[in-house]
């Protein structure tokens, strides 16, 4: 399973984020989005729980 993180496209924001310099994280696994976030590091510690996750699943 991939787990990513990535900074979300401005065409998807409404103009008072873009105006307002709002940035967002996305975490998306096998492709669906599960998760956004304000600030990275926040993104990236979910991301590990999922990996996490589907390492303790695939070991069973």
């Amino acid at each position: 399973m991939t787990v990513q993180v990535t900074e979300r496209d401005e065409s998807k924001m409404s103009h008072e984020s873009q105006a307002s310099g709002l940035r967002i994280w996305e975490v998306r696994q096998q492709g669906q989005l599960v998760g956004m976030f304000h600030e990275e590091h926040l993104a990236q510690k979910y991301r590990m729980e999922l990996e996490y996750l589907e390492n303790q699943r695939a070991s069973q």
